[in-house]
C-alpha cells in the first residue's frame, strides 16, 4: 500500500490570486508592484508614475492595514482553502494522484515565481494553476497568467505538464456559499423583503472593460444565478468598489450606490462581496469599516455584510468538484483562454498566448 502511494503521480494546485501584504512593512512593494503591472492598470510613463503613486499611497494603506490588525488574512485563508481543497481532492480523486496545494500570489509574498520554484524544487511535474477570481479579467486572473508564461519562457524547464483552471463564474459551490450565507444575514434583519441586496464587485477601468474583457458579463452571471438560488423578491443590484486613481471605472460605485438609495427612501441593504473568495482589506476595511459602519452611520441607514465564501463547506466542495472535472476533461485549458480581448494592445497576453499554444496537449 505504501508502495502505490509512493508511486503515484504528484499533482501541485497553484492557487494564484493578488494577494495583500502580510505586515505594514511590506505595504510599499505591494503597492509599487501593484501599480507598475501594465496588466492591471495603464498609466502614463508607468515605470515613473506608477512607483511614485504606491509611495504617496502608502501611509494611508498602512494607516488601513492597521485598523484590520496589521496585515491582510488573505494568506491565511488562501492556505486553509487548499488544504481543504486537497484534503477533498485526496479523498475522493486518488485516482489521479497526490494532491498538494501551493499559494502563487501575483504582488505580494508568496509571490508566483516564488511559488514555481517551491513546486520544482518538491519534483512535482504536474501543475495546475487555478485562479482564484471566479470571474475572469485581464486585469487580475489574465496577470497572473501572463506572469507564469514569462517566467517559464525564460525558464527553459521542459518536463512541467500545465494546464489552467481560468475562470468559474457559475460554479455551484460558489453560488451555493452565497446563497446560504445571504440567507444567513437576511435573517438578521426585521422584514427582510425590504433589504436591498448590493452586489458588490471590485471595479475595472472602462479602458479595460472596452477591449472586450468578458469580466462584467462573468460577474453578471454569478448574480444571476444567486438571485435564481434565492427565489426571493428582493431588489437587488450589481454595484463595484474600490476603484483607483482618476481615469473613469465601472460605475455605479458601492457607496455611491448606498447613498443614492438612501436619498429614495431605501433604509436597510445586505453587502454581497460577489468577486471576492476570501477575506482582505476590500472587505474587512472598505465594505465593514467605510461602508457598513461609517457610511450607515452618517446616513442612518442599517447596511450588513454576507461574508466571503472563505473555507465554507459548499465552496470547498465546488472548488474540489472544479478540479476534478478539468482532471476528467483531459484538456490543458478551457475553451476561451487562447482567446485574446478583441481590441487587446498587448504584447504580454500576445506572448503567454503562444506559449499556451506551445506547451498544451
Amino acid at each position: 500500500m505504501a508502495a502505490a502511494q509512493k508511486n503515484k503521480q504528484q499533482i501541485a494546485i497553484l492557487m494564484l490570486n493578488m494577494g495583500g501584504p502580510g505586515k505594514l512593512e511590506e505595504v510599499g512593494p505591494f503597492l509599487n508592484r501593484l501599480f507598475t503591472d501594465t496588466d492591471i492598470m495603464k498609466l502614463p510613463f508607468q515605470s515613473k508614475l506608477g512607483p511614485y503613486i504606491a509611495k504617496r499611497r502608502t501611509s494611508a494603506i498602512q494607516k488601513k492595514y492597521g485598523e484590520i490588525g496589521g496585515g491582510s488574512p488573505i494568506l491565511k485563508w488562501t492556505n486553509l482553502q487548499g488544504e481543504k481543497l486537497v484534503e477533498e481532492l485526496n479523498k475522493n480523486c486518488s485516482n489521479y494522484g497526490i494532491f498538494k496545494h501551493y499559494v502563487g500570489f501575483r504582488y505580494a509574498y508568496p509571490l508566483t515565481e516564488d511559488a514555481i520554484e517551491k513546486i520544482k524544487a518538491d519534483g512535482i511535474k504536474r501543475i495546475i494553476a487555478f485562479s482564484q477570481y471566479p470571474q475572469y479579467s485581464c486585469s487580475t486572473a489574465g496577470s497572473s497568467l501572463n506572469k507564469i508564461a514569462e517566467i517559464m519562457i525564460k525558464d527553459k524547464t521542459t518536463d512541467l505538464k500545465w494546464s489552467f483552471i481560468d475562470r468559474w463564474p457559475v460554479n455551484e459551490g460558489l453560488v451555493q456559499a452565497f446563497k446560504e450565507q445571504i440567507e444567513i444575514e437576511l435573517a438578521k434583519f426585521n422584514n427582510s423583503k425590504d433589504v436591498v441586496l448590493l452586489f458588490s464587485a471590485h471595479s475595472l477601468p472602462l479602458s479595460v472593460v472596452n477591449t472586450g474583457d468578458t469580466y462584467p458579463s462573468e460577474v453578471g452571471s454569478t448574480v444571476i444565478q444567486v438571485m435564481n438560488s434565492l427565489k426571493i423578491s428582493n431588489p437587488y443590484r450589481l454595484v463595484y468598489q474600490s476603484k483607483v486613481g482618476p481615469v473613469k471605472w465601472l460605475e455605479p460605485q458601492t457607496d455611491d450606490a448606498i447613498k443614492s438609495f438612501a436619498k429614495n427612501g431605501h433604509k436597510k441593504f445586505l453587502i454581497i462581496p460577489i468577486s471576492f473568495v476570501n477575506e482582505h482589506i476590500e472587505t474587512l476595511h472598505e465594505l465593514d469599516i467605510e461602508y457598513a459602519k461609517e457610511l450607515g452611520e452618517e446616513l442612518g441607514v442599517e447596511i450588513g455584510r454576507v461574508p466571503s465564501p472563505n473555507d465554507h463547506p459548499s465552496f470547498i466542495r465546488g472548488m474540489a468538484n472544479l478540479v476534478k472535472d478539468h482532471l476528467d476533461s483531459n484538456t490543458s485549458f478551457g475553451g476561451q483562454l487562447l482567446t485574446r480581448c478583441p481590441k487587446c494592445p498587448r504584447d504580454s497576453c500576445k506572448n503567454a498566448r503562444e506559449w499556451l499554444k506551445s506547451i498544451s496537449w
